[in-house]
């Protein structure tokens, strides 16, 4: 017989931090972790880091499984990071077979903008959304989709990766290979190239009125609205969700977001869209790494 009351652990696997919980069936937090990734952050060293984190969150071992997310496509077992674009030296690493060697529980991988996406139609911003789009804007641009309350994963796993469709097949060099990506232009890096300072001194700028401020988070909106546009064509989304460290500017481009998307796409195809800011913050990508581990766990019922 199942446990009535199951616990899980959802771990967050980022450049330069460890973000890990212990959540029951409900998606309550019971305890949290938080370490610094290795540096550099190698196959080997990343586990060994996690497993003492995890042993160190779950002394007893109540949880029954781990999820993990990673930033990169798992493959369709979700037993095998291919490749992890911030993380050197990740490719094709059997990270859920080194874990349950060391844990002796099940665990299961995910890119961490499913994750993200995963947490926040659980108990986030898309709460009882069956169609989300999320784009996480950060050091990349990354992101999830869900289509008819399932997580997209495309034919072989590696599905979706909304930040890296092309704006400009002549802009600027994308880590994944491609050129002009939604990355390259709305990044935190890219935005603080082509805008000439940071987003923080950026939005404390616009805060205050300046007319040269307003206008970068402008042309930001801008930029994003047309990445937004091809995703809505693509999936036709109830919601598009905007989480990532830039998100807390949205009141500063909303407008031209918004704006831009209603002149790109037909009528039909945004119908009774919304966009609008994520609403669980760094937790997202734990919480729904922890929701997948949940959903995978041998012997689930219900």
């Amino acid at each position: 017989m199942p446990k009535p009351h199951r616990q899980v652990i959802g771990v967050d696997i980022g450049g330069t931090g460890l973000k890990l919980g212990r959540f029951d069936s409900e998606g309550l937090l019971l305890a949290e972790q938080h370490c610094p990734t290795p540096q550099p952050p190698a196959p080997g060293a990343i586990t060994t880091a996690v497993v003492e984190a995890i042993e160190a969150l779950d002394p007893e071992a109540q949880a029954d499984a781990v999820g993990v997310g990673l930033p990169g496509p798992m493959d369709r077992s979700a037993r095998v990071a291919q490749v992890c674009i911030n993380l050197p030296g990740w490719e094709q690493v059997p990270l859920a077979e080194w874990l349950e060697a060391r844990l002796q529980r099940p665990v299961t991988l995910a890119n961490d903008g499913n994750c993200a996406v995963l947490g926040e139609q659980w108990l986030g911003a898309a709460k009882g959304i069956d169609d989300v789009v999320l784009l996480t804007l950060g050091t990349g641009v990354g992101g999830g989709v869900i289509l008819g309350g399932q997580l997209f994963l495309g034919r072989r796993g590696a599905a979706a990766e909304p930040g890296l469709i092309g704006l400009d097949p002549a802009g600027p060099p994308c880590n994944s290979g491609n050129n002009g990506s939604i990355e390259t232009f709305c990044s935190i890096g890219a935005l603080t190239r082509w805008a000439g300072c940071p987003p923080d001194e950026l939005s404390r700028r616009a805060q205050g009125g300046d007319a040269e401020a307003l206008e970068a988070w402008q042309r930001y909106g801008q930029l994003l609205g047309c990445g937004i546009s091809s995703l809505v064509y693509a999936f036709t989304p109830e919601r598009v969700l905007l989480g990532g460290g830039l998100s807390a500017a949205f009141p500063f481009f909303a407008a031209s977001l918004q704006q831009e998307v209603e002149r790109r796409v037909l009528a039909p195809s945004r119908q009774d869209l919304v966009i609008a800011p994520a609403s669980l913050g760094n937790g997202a990508g734990r919480l729904g790494a922890a929701r997948l581990a949940l959903e995978r766990l041998p012997g689930r019922q219900g």
